[in-house]
């Protein structure tokens, strides 16, 4: 996990309520991922027990989500097609077709029928087993198709914090010394005010002979905002009670330790609070840069323009 380092500074302020395991030697890899989500594996337990499928299901992407929508809908349609195939194709009326792969074609679109409740008509089952067999089909479409409207209205409905962090802190100049920067801003057309942020360092360092996982407050120059609607550039002022003070550009790339941040923010649309984490390791801070710009007034001086793909342009500079 992390590089053991024993450099941190004493005036440093420890945190103790980060819900951080302290055994260092039963930790793996960085605590947070990048896109917020716990870097944890959970054995022990049965794969169905240990995965919420609806939670799954809401937070994966939105072509995984499709693609299993769409891949379910035709598997079952031609589980039923097989079904009726093998029941016998001359018991569903209508169907008029010479060869093997018409006659499961058209039992496969009278599936399609059946499970989407459609029923044209042309199609119709003929005696008690294939006429069962459309109604457990047609029980089981209604029953799916409330499935999928809740699933659709859970994403679509899902309280979610619109907010994108930049892909590296910096290590830039600030006021007569040096600061630990990263910028977020909001993506969509969301109002979102009271924006509050929490950020901590966590590493590994020696107690008694024992390697023990460490976490510091980084004392930021704004914590809490009234509005969220431009870009904003956490600053961490590396002062005598940084833990990151005497920290070199050689220090950031040997030791392996991560920078958590913690953001809650008020979104009026859902009327609620939502929150959004992310973390980065030493090796994604940049030693010696800053920011570029990223909103200007409009040709017409009427706007501000925010410019999203330039959230992670910074420039080097000399500390």
């Amino acid at each position: 996990m992390y590089g053991l380092f024993k450099k941190i500074n004493n005036k440093a302020k420890a945190d103790a309520n980060t819900g951080f395991g302290t055994n260092a030697s039963s930790y793996g890899g960085r605590f947070i991922n990048k896109s917020g989500n716990a870097n944890i594996k959970k054995s022990g337990i049965g794969l169905f027990d240990s995965i919420s499928w609806y939670h799954t299901m809401l937070n994966i992407p939105r072509w995984k989500f499709m693609v299993i929508i769409v891949i379910f809908y035709f598997l079952v349609n031609f589980i039923f097609a097989s079904i009726y195939y093998g029941i016998g194709v001359e018991h569903l009326n209508g169907v008029v077709a010479t060869s093997t792969l018409d006659k499961f074609g058209q039992a496969f679109f009278f599936s399609v029928q059946t499970f989407t409740t459609v029923g044209y008509g042309h199609v119709s089952p003929s005696g008690f087993l294939t006429s069962f067999t459309a109604a457990v089909e047609a029980l089981f479409g209604l029953l799916s198709f409330a499935i999928a409207t809740g699933l659709f209205y859970g994403r679509f409905s899902k309280p979610k914090a619109f907010i994108r962090f930049s892909q590296n802190a910096l290590i830039a100049p600030y006021k007569n010394g040096t600061g630990l920067m990263l910028r977020m801003t909001p993506y969509k057309n969301a109002n979102l005010t009271d924006a509050e942020v929490k950020m901590t360092v966590g590493m590994i360092v020696e107690e008694d002979g024992k390697l023990v996982n460490k976490f510091y407050n980084l004392e930021l120059e704004l914590a809490k905002i009234n509005s969220l609607t431009l870009s904003w550039t956490l600053v961490h002022p590396i002062t005598e009670s940084s833990p990151l003070h005497g920290f070199r550009k050689d220090d950031y790339e040997n030791i392996n330790g991560e920078i958590l941040v913690f953001l809650k923010v008020f979104d009026d649309m859902f009327s609620t609070t939502v929150a959004k984490r992310t973390s980065y390791s030493f090796a994604e801070v940049v030693f010696g840069a800053k920011f570029i710009p990223m909103y200007f007034k409009s040709t017409d001086e009427n706007k501000t323009v925010l410019h999203i793909d330039k959230l992670n342009a910074f420039e080097k500079v000399t500390l």
